[in-house]
């Protein structure tokens, strides 16, 4: 693919999340928007609210109306089934495919059903390599937020591989006429993490105990517990991915991360509801802008790009962060983990 071919694809991601937030905003008007939290189906990867299912539908028409017939694409999302390939144009094999996309039509479903906080449209391009295609493999990204009833503004923010910080595109989009504005994403330059967000996922009760010890042990070893008469480190559970990615991309949040699948396994809960590779497919934007995306343990992170792989992670608005608190997570890991 040449850089006017990735342009276009970026561009295509994103006209596809704009359709998708119109039609979930359209919806939530009308009286479909009142069963937004019932359950419509539950998956091998997750639950799924009738919310997702507007955002599918939404999803599917547009493929169907207005992707390149010329590159012909295997989408991958949440929702959907790994023993049925969803491919466009129709009729097309996986192996006559140029692209996979995968996508979370709704990341953070629990909190705008009930119209609570933000949630984000995730998707990202790779080269088709089936079943060998990978995180790393990812080109273009792009993510944008549903805001909530109260909310004007909905960021976007999209990039191609090897773009660099300053040609990330970063777009505040009023939803009530459309109109866009440029801003800049800035993750946090912070060399410690006091008086600032970071925090691991926890979101459900399951593991919570294990995780928040695992967490106090961090914090107490970088800068001791109840030394101070105030907090030195704040604490926010955005309930998705997305809105992770997001809070770093934007220098809110100096360390983010997600051990669940490690936590379930050490207590033997038998759990789907986990990090999966559409969560984390617009993570190549973070490393675009600085941010250190990597495994727990300090390695690369690279998962297949399916729908029920689990994926532990951790994110660190700069290298100074990771490098402090990479070699005491290893070893609480393995303490409390092993």
């Amino acid at each position: 693919m040449t850089a006017k071919d990735l342009e276009k694809a970026r561009r295509l991601l994103c006209r596809l999340e704009d359709s998708i937030r119109e039609t979930i905003l359209g919806a939530r008007k009308t009286k479909r928007g009142q069963s937004f939290s019932s359950i419509a189906a539950v998956t091998a990867s997750d639950t799924i609210y009738h919310i997702d299912r507007v955002g599918e539908e939404a999803i599917l028409a547009w493929f169907e109306k207005n992707w390149p017939r010329q590159w012909p694409v295997e989408l991958v999302m949440e929702g959907s089934d790994e023993n049925q390939p969803v491919t466009f144009p129709h009729g097309a094999t996986v192996s006559d495919t140029v692209w996979k996309c995968i996508m979370d039509p709704i990341d953070g479903t629990r909190s705008i059903m009930y119209d609570k906080r933000s949630a984000w449209i995730l998707a990202a391009l790779a080269p088709q390599k089936d079943e060998k295609t990978m995180l790393s493999d990812v080109v273009v990204a792009a993510m944008s937020e549903i805001p909530t009833s109260k909310q004007w503004r909905a960021d976007q923010i999209s990039a191609v591989k090897g773009c660099g910080p300053k040609d990330i595109v970063a777009e505040m989009v009023d939803v009530f006429d459309n109109k866009r504005a440029r801003f800049r994403a800035r993750p946090s330059r912070a060399t410690d993490f006091k008086h600032g967000f970071a925090s691991l996922a926890r979101f459900f009760p399951e593991g919570k105990s294990l995780l928040a010890k695992l967490e106090e042990d961090l914090w107490d070893e970088l800068y001791g517990l109840g030394r101070d008469a105030t907090p030195l480190i704040f604490d926010d559970q955005y309930i998705c991915t997305g809105g992770q990615i997001y809070e770093l991309l934007v220098g809110h949040d100096r360390m983010l991360g997600d051990l669940r699948p490690l936590v379930f396994q050490k207590l033997g809960f038998n759990t789907s509801v986990v990090c999966h590779p559409y969560d984390i497919c617009t993570s190549m934007i973070l490393t675009e802008a600085g941010v250190v995306v990597e495994a727990p343990d300090g390695g690369t992170l690279d998962v297949k790009l399916d729908t029920i792989s689990p994926v532990t992670w951790m994110g660190y608005a700069n290298e100074h962060l990771a490098r402090q608190v990479r070699p005491i997570l290893k070893r609480l890991i393995k303490k409390h983990l092993s």
